[in-house]
């Protein structure tokens, strides 16, 4: 079997992220002068504080399309971002519960009965 050059792969991939993380700071930056500092999903608002906080959601989930007009583009916050591509990956993957839920909110609430937890552990 073939020894794999570690030293050369651990270059290479130092590369592409290098590449991709100049490629993203163009697309980010335009993105912030273009849209206001909200998440497009939670509504919630950043400012100079916390903007780290806040991405860059490619509608059609090709980082490489990216507009001037910024059509493919929506700010999300890093929990809603994260939220999105889970989304993505479990409709990719047949888990996403069927044509029937899909526009439907979340039914459960993990609080409900929080206050009856909390007295019963006194």
């Amino acid at each position: 079997m073939a020894k794999i050059d570690t030293e050369k792969l651990d270059k290479v991939i130092a590369a592409a992220r290098r590449d991709m993380d100049e490629r993203a700071k163009g697309y980010r930056e335009q993105a912030l002068k273009m849209y206001p500092h909200v998440c497009g999903r939670c509504s919630r608002e950043f400012d100079h504080t916390n903007l780290s906080e806040l991405t860059v959601h490619h509608r059609d989930h090709d980082h490489d399309n990216n507009p001037a007009d910024g059509s493919n583009w929506e700010l999300l916050c890093i929990y809603c971002h994260d939220n999105e591509h889970q989304r993505q990956l479990e409709a990719h993957m047949g888990n996403s519960g069927g044509s029937e839920s899909k526009g439907k909110s979340a039914t459960q609430n993990p609080f409900a009965d929080l206050k009856s937890m909390m007295n019963s552990e006194d």
